[in-house]
């Protein structure tokens, strides 16, 4: 089988060609740099951007893949959760071509493809336990088998990745800002500042970051000199606090499961987020504890990209596809339970 995918929830435009072999025959992702300036995503830029890219980058992997029209067996699209106005374009696209081609069109949702993109690349035991960690979305999902999902928590505010852009946006650095804050993080005193961390210590599962960006706000306007050291020290800090959160979520995840007698050998990082060196190394350390393995998805797969959705589709449809033309795009999908 072979699918072609489209993801466009956000500012990314990709287009995959995948096998149900794992093999990748073309893979193109444009990240939209327009965004830059401003600090942050313009919902009507990206849904431009993307008219514009989407057919252009769709005949690309199609003459990279080597394939022609005929060949593929499947379209699929993200359909949600996402910014409306560019899940649209990427579906009523790919909508388009299926019935061009006359092949069926498979609506993913983008968490789905999040969740599932851990098992491209590793031996996954069901269940296990995801951490997802985007621009978007915090949350933690037992995931007991495809199709069936439990959310343990997500945040209450901000989601992890926004915080990050967030802050580097206080500190005058570029958008994104996670890539930014890891890298001068690495010259910075994680120790220099003392910053709250909301729902650490609470027995429930769900997150909180406005009140760090609350805090580090008020720091940065009551300091004359941000310079070079002051925005490295206050990365290091930001970022330590942000992976204490996760490391407190971790352990009473843990304690939730061992209540449960639910045993798992796995624990997921998923989503943008999950590319910080920094909060993996610490993290491992803590899921080995635990006699766990720590588990991701190809650096490739992390952030938004068409080949986790390809891939959802066909981890989901293994054995039997059916299209789904008249499926709506939400930009509140969920996860949980059948949407129709």
């Amino acid at each position: 089988m072979i699918v072609f995918a489209v993801e466009t929830s956000c500012d990314e435009t990709s287009v995959c060609i995948i096998r149900e072999n794992k093999k990748i025959l073309s893979h193109v992702t444009y990240s939209q740099k327009d965004h830059i300036k401003f600090g942050g995503v313009i919902p009507e830029l990206a849904s431009r951007a993307h008219l514009q890219i989407l057919q252009r980058i769709s005949k690309k992997a199609i003459l990279e893949s080597g394939i022609n029209n005929e060949d593929i067996d499947v379209v699929t699209a993200t359909c949600g959760p996402g910014l409306i106005g560019c899940l649209l374009v990427g579906s009523t696209f790919a909508k388009s071509f299926s019935i061009g081609l006359n092949k069926p069109f498979v609506p993913i949702n983008h968490l789905e493809g999040h969740l599932l993109s851990t098992t491209y690349n590793n031996n996954v035991t069901y269940p296990f336990i995801s951490f997802l960690l985007t621009g978007g979305h915090t949350q933690i999902y037992l995931v007991k088998s495809i199709n069936n999902y439990e959310l343990l928590g997500e945040t209450c505010d901000d989601a992890i990745g926004e915080a990050f852009d967030k802050i580097a946006k206080l500190l005058d650095l570029p958008y994104p800002g996670g890539p930014e804050i890891e890298k001068i993080a690495k010259n910075g005193d994680e120790k220099k500042f003392i910053l709250p961390a909301p729902l650490s210590n609470k027995k429930d599962l769900n997150f909180s970051f406005s009140g760090i960006k609350t805090s580090i706000n008020l720091i940065v306007k009551k300091n004359n000199k941000i310079n070079s050291e002051f925005k490295s020290d206050m990365s290091a800090s930001f970022q330590y606090t942000v992976t204490k959160i996760l490391e407190s979520k971790l352990r009473t995840v843990m304690n939730f499961l061992d209540n449960k007698k639910i045993s798992v050998s796995n624990i997921a990082l998923v989503g943008g987020v999950a590319a910080n060196k920094y909060i993996n190394g610490r993290i491992k350390k803590i899921v080995e504890n635990f006699n766990c393995s720590l588990v991701s998805p190809p650096d490739f797969m992390l952030g938004d990209n068409a080949a986790m959705i390809g891939w959802a589709c066909l981890q989901k449809n293994s054995t039997k596809v059916k299209s789904n033309l008249l499926f709506k795009a939400n930009p509140r999908l969920s996860i949980l339970g059948d949407n129709k």
